[in-house]
């Protein structure tokens, strides 16, 4: 009977000890690895453009090349929802910012490959594709096969009412120059640029605007925006409550047109203009440019106050603009002593 009852005894301790040995044993285990996930980093490559950049950034980091972003525009041939290629174009464009190597080394067929999804169904994939075009036309060889498509970005602008579809494009034509052939196309489109300028979206007016300034100094579409229909309400984009960003768009803008109306080759043409046009509202009899121009120059923001002094000297003399340096006060188109 002893000898059992030892016997048991040992048999309990036994089991005593490898529960412990096993309880310590997970323990030891769970530690490893909880250890090995505090000190483990997240993976380089995923779906993510960050992910993406990172990865391709390491590998620029140690002289190879990352292979990212021919990877990515070989999955863009590939048939894609438009979700897929939505993100596969972002992920394009942060890699041509972050990798100039790599993009450089891109061709026209690729270039081609991302005017393509402008014809996408689908407007963000419109909205990307444009944004990864003015990630390329930073690179200049690729500039002259960009402005290929310089009458599609016109066309979805003109067409599509969607501001963040008129961002991409704007900033994409505002980044290239764009060459005589896309005049007439620009000529059509004049209405609905106007249109965006008076739109309430701040981001949309000022890239709008800063297109306008830059095509005002073009001779023959000088008259197509002087002419051009505006609302009536077209001067409230000179009132001190605008964005100081937009205000010193407007009055580039203003100053533009003014240089261009009083040039000796525009003047040689006697030009007649509607009613409710940008000339009349910003030069006309009855315009009330003058007290918009006079509040900006208290402005807050310097640089709207010199260029609100800018377009009143403009406007000081037209008649004699490039024929002699200065105009006596009487000549002022600012009426009433203003």
């Amino acid at each position: 009977m002893s000898c059992t009852l030892q016997r048991l005894r040992q048999m309990d301790i036994r089991k005593g000890v490898v529960s412990l040995a096993t309880g310590a044993g997970a323990i030891y285990l769970l530690y490893k690895a909880i250890r090995a996930g505090i000190r483990c980093k997240p993976p380089l490559c995923s779906a993510s453009p960050i992910c993406i950049a990172r990865l391709a950034i390491e590998r620029e980091r140690h002289g190879r090349d990352s292979g990212e972003l021919r990877r990515l525009l070989n999955s863009l041939e590939c048939k894609q929802d438009e979700y897929a290629k939505s993100m596969i174009l972002h992920s394009i464009t942060r890699c041509v910012y972050l990798l100039e190597s790599e993009a450089s080394a891109c061709t026209n067929e690729d270039i081609a490959l991302v005017g393509s999804m402008l014809d996408d169904k689908d407007n963000s994939v419109k909205i990307q594709a444009l944004n990864t075009l003015k990630a390329f036309s930073g690179i200049r060889k690729f500039r002259l096969k960009i402005q290929e498509h310089s009458v599609k970005v016109l066309e979805l602008i003109s067409t599509i009412w969607d501001s963040e579809l008129h961002i991409s494009g704007l900033r994409l034509l505002n980044n290239l120059p764009l060459p005589d052939f896309v005049h007439p196309q620009l000529r059509r489109v004049m209405p609905a640029l106007m249109e965006i300028l008076q739109s309430d979206y701040i981001l949309a007016q000022v890239q709008a605007v800063r297109l306008l300034s830059n095509l005002a100094q073009k001779n023959d579409l000088l008259y197509d925006i002087l002419n051009c229909q505006v609302h009536s309400n077209f001067l409230n984009l000179f009132q001190s409550t605008q964005p100081g960003s937009l205000l010193f768009e407007v009055l580039v803008f203003a100053e533009r047109l003014s240089e261009g109306r009083s040039s000796p080759h525009y003047r040689a043409v006697k030009w007649h203009y509607n009613e409710q046009s940008v000339h009349e509202a910003l030069f006309g009899d009855d315009s009330r440019l003058a007290d918009r121009l006079l509040a900006l120059v208290i402005h807050p923001e310097e640089d709207v106050q010199i260029q609100a002094c800018k377009v009143i000297v403009s406007l000081q003399c037209p008649q004699d603009v490039g024929v002699r340096p200065s105009c006596p006060p009487s000549h002022s188109c600012f009426n009433h002593g203003e």
